[in-house]
């Protein structure tokens, strides 16, 4: 029985196809990044594929191999028990490794034996890897961009939920990257994910969306938190992009904020802690005084006077530097941030 064996391009451009998608990498590889819809099946965990490549370097490839085939053998053994004993035989998996050789091989050909279908990815997670960076410098061109422009605490993420749940293709680029792309914009509990893993989460949305339909997105920086937007759908957003300027009262805004920033406002330690941040652009006195109201309890004067002194500013600038289309841009303004008011204005943009 010979493996199937089919380019990663392939693979990517219809995972559907597949029952399931099977990463036989160490978790250590598999959490920083893998195909969409992945399971991990490790032939060796972390700290074994550290023994062997150890071995591999310091004795020879021989005695390495010795170790890790018995490794190997063990744990694709314990897959099998754990995971294959119901499947049918029409069950078809896709199976990866970094490269496409030893290790996902041997998964392959144990599946391939007992009789299933199994297609092994050439070149492995490395060959789709490079499709990625390939695809994102080149499919942000087939989108019309609809950027959503606004102050910070005006609302714009809730718009886009708000347009997504009328029907509307929206690409949520805070959502992918686990965080809120300001200086606070940290979420609790939920670690940003690494820059390849928000490359192909990127990569997952736009190969869903058709390009005959607009696409809102937010007005986003280079960086969302620590992590890079790929440039080329930076610039096609900011030079191509039809903007819409969304406007709220400040004390919506501040109210906006208060709410989603609720973790913040029940923590005033843990905002004392980001607003160091702050130091170096606003200064050590002002930044004291700022964690001294939080202390205080003032949390929503800390939030009106962040976006009087700090935010505003550098947003407008950014803005007017940085986005094509903004002379022409339309204004939306909202009374509130209310559920009524967003899906008003959603509705509205969708009936153009």
């Amino acid at each position: 029985m010979s493996l199937h064996r089919i380019p990663a391009t392939q693979a990517a451009a219809d995972l559907s196809a597949f029952d399931a998608i099977i990463d036989a990498r160490s978790p250590g590889e598999f959490a920083e990044d893998h195909l969409p819809g992945a399971v991990n099946w490790p032939v060796l965990d972390d700290e074994e594929r550290r023994i062997v490549g150890t071995l591999y370097k310091q004795v020879n490839a021989f005695e390495a191999r010795k170790v890790g085939a018995a490794l190997v053998a063990r744990n694709v053994a314990r897959h099998i028990d754990d995971w294959v004993r119901p499947l049918p035989r029409e069950w078809r998996p896709l199976v990866y490794c970094w490269r496409g050789g030893d290790r996902s091989g041997t998964l392959a050909w144990f599946l391939e034996r007992i009789g299933f279908r199994t297609h092994l990815v050439e070149g492995g997670f490395k060959a789709f890897r490079t499709g990625v960076r390939e695809d994102l410098l080149q499919w942000p061109a087939r989108f019309d961009w609809r950027v959503v422009c606004g102050k910070t605490g005006c609302g714009k993420t809730r718009l886009l939920h708000a347009l997504a749940a009328e029907g509307a293709q929206v690409l949520d680029l805070e959502e992918l990257a686990a965080h809120r792309g300001s200086v606070l914009g940290e979420l609790p509990n939920q670690p940003q994910p690494s820059q390849k893993a928000l490359d192909t989460r990127i990569w997952d949305r736009l190969r869903r969306l058709d390009p005959a339909r607009p696409v809102f997105v937010e007005s986003e920086s280079l960086r969302i938190g620590r992590l890079w937007v790929p440039a080329a759908l930076i610039e096609r957003m900011r030079k191509h992009g039809h903007c819409l300027m969304l406007q709220l009262p400040d004390d919506a805004r501040v109210q906006l904020l208060l709410e989603d920033y609720a973790f913040l406002r029940d923590d005033p330690e843990r905002l004392c802690t980001l607003l160091e941040n702050l130091i170096e652009l606003r200064g050590r006195e002002q930044v004291q005084a700022w964690q001294a109201a939080a202390r205080a309890g003032a949390v929503a004067q800390v939030f009106a006077e962040l976006m009087q002194r700090h935010y505003d500013p550098g947003y407008e600038r950014s803005l007017h530097q940085h986005f094509s289309g903004l002379a022409q841009a339309g204004t939306l303004a909202l009374p509130d941030a209310s559920p009524a008011s967003l899906q008003a204005a959603a509705r509205s943009l969708l009936a153009y």
